[in-house]
């Protein structure tokens, strides 16, 4: 798949190629959900193929799912807002469910949370399953609800979520507005995962999309094997609670294997 050419903006972006062999590669229409279990040592690759597209995320440990993505602990022990390479995503037991090592977009939006039924409905207007079939308006939060079933969780394990390749920005007084022109065709972000890691995810329109109408964009994920992550690695050097977080995440690796 040929990708566009990336617009030039001011954001200073972190890139790298993929050389590594497709092990699996799956494209999420707009408006869809998705969930799986990404394994220590994969890359995962988010393309929006369009421009415009919203990759709202969940991460949970594969093997304990009362671990989950933490984003307090994500933004302040990082000192950001947003997220972009070379900076990581923690989970609430001090370790990293990945790291970000390579990222055209830019800025990936960590506050908004994601869109429900009525925010949909209040904005874009009523269209149902009974009416539209498979063209009907779905939401984030039941998309998520939907994947989760599949994992036996539910309600009580929604947590703040990721919005990947969205841009909010914050004025003097809090206000917070989304950029309608940051995203663009064929940018992409790779996540290198340093834990199992059930992801859950869904293309559904931010929440705070200024889109006049309902039309979330497809986005192409790529998994690839991971090249070994060096001892001055970008991410682990980029904060000191980062190396203290990869050192929390080896160690229980290496105490939980068995011979």
């Amino acid at each position: 798949m040929r990708l566009t050419r990336l617009k030039k903006t001011k954001q200073k972006k972190m890139t790298t190629e993929s050389p590594a062999p497709i092990l699996y590669e799956h494209t999420v229409r707009g408006g869809g959900m998705w969930s799986k279990i990404i394994g220590r040592g994969k890359t995962l690759r988010l393309t929006d193929i369009e421009g415009g597209a919203n990759v709202s995320m969940l991460l949970y440990h594969s093997h304990q799912k009362l671990e989950r993505y933490n984003m307090p602990d994500t933004l302040k022990g990082q000192h950001v807002f947003f997220l972009t390479a070379p900076f990581c995503i923690h989970s609430d037991m001090g370790r990293i469910f990945c790291s970000i090592t390579a990222d055209t977009a830019g800025w990936h939006d960590t506050v908004c949370g994601c869109s429900n039924a009525e925010t949909v409905r209040r904005k874009f207007g009523e269209r149902s399953y009974q009416t539209a079939r498979n063209d009907f308006y779905r939401n984030g939060r039941d998309c998520f609800l939907i994947e989760l079933a599949k994992w036996d969780m539910g309600e009580r394990d929604l947590v703040p979520n990721l919005n990947f390749f969205s841009k909010v920005v914050s004025d003097e007084s809090g206000k917070l507005t989304f950029d309608s022109d940051h995203a663009t065709p064929g940018a992409y972000v790779d996540l290198r995962f340093e834990m199992d890691t059930l992801v859950v995810l869904n293309t559904c329109p931010h929440p705070l999309d200024s889109a006049p109408e309902y039309a979330p964009k497809p986005v192409l994920m790529q998994v690839t094997a991971s090249a070994p992550v060096p001892a001055d690695d970008a991410s682990r050097r980029s904060r000191p609670e980062n190396a203290r977080a990869f050192t929390t995440t080896e160690q229980f690796y290496t105490l939980s294997q068995t011979s």
